[in-house]
């Protein structure tokens, strides 16, 4: 924005000039330090800048560093008993599937998600897989885990979300949870929590979680290690 009122490309910051691309960069490491949270669109004066960074090389080569640490974690930190209990479990969107593309065509989170526009776009099954996590998803796979995904897609697009994943050379996840009308009331937190706990109850080791929400690694029971991955685009809680 050219004519910014708050920075206007000069302002000075405890003696320091900054840029709009300056606060809109600190805007998006405040976001994924949880500094900021429970904000229902991306700042207005950086809409443009995180559609840049989330289309950008830089996006790619944060989220690879992520899949990276997770690679590094499981061939020197895990002690894997191969007994069929072993486990892991992925998020799905912008963690094994992209929704960019359809933030793209809405604003890039600068506005407030319409549900049931999304949820359309959903049911069509044109997410696109996220390379670096399809290849962390097949080396896990590999090393004989069971892989569970727990989104927050609603019951309604199971047939879809299979679909997509499929088509996009997703397969061998041992159990896909998606929230049930009885989840509608709670929290994501609450229900990914209690989806874990009935996984422990069942015996299973989780050895770690990939997501790209803070709602989907926090909360109890905690599992051994928790990877997220960048996205300033939009908070679930």
């Amino acid at each position: 924005m050219a004519d910014w009122n708050i920075l206007n490309q000069r302002t000075r910051l405890n003696g320091l000039r900054i840029s709009l691309k300056n606060y809109c960069e600190s805007w998006r490491m405040n976001v994924e330090l949880h500094n900021i949270r429970e904000f229902k669109v991306v700042a207005e004066e950086c809409v443009a800048y995180i559609g840049k960074y989330m289309t950008s090389t830089q996006y790619k080569v944060d989220s690879e560093r992520t899949v990276e640490e997770c690679t590094v974690y499981l061939s020197t930190s895990c002690g894997f008993k191969n007994d069929g209990k072993d486990a892991w479990i992925f998020d799905i969107d912008d963690t094994l599937l992209s929704t960019v593309p359809f933030y793209k065509k809405n604003g890039y989170g600068g506005e407030k998600l319409n549900l049931t526009t999304f949820e359309e776009w959903l049911s069509q099954g044109k997410a696109t897989a996220l390379d670096y996590s399809l290849k962390l998803f097949n080396d896990i796979k590999s090393r004989g885990l069971k892989i569970f995904l727990i989104s927050s897609r609603r019951e309604h697009l199971r047939s879809a979300t299979i679909d997509n994943l499929v088509n996009v050379e997703y397969h061998g996840w041992t159990r896909l949870i998606l929230r049930s009308p009885e989840d509608e009331w709670k929290s994501v937190q609450e229900y990914k929590a209690e989806a874990r706990k009935q996984l422990i109850s069942e015996g299973y080791r989780i050895w770690g979680i990939l997501g790209d929400q803070y709602s989907s690694i926090q909360g109890l029971p905690t599992v051994k290690r928790t990877f997220k991955l960048p996205n300033p685009l939009y908070y679930v809680f």
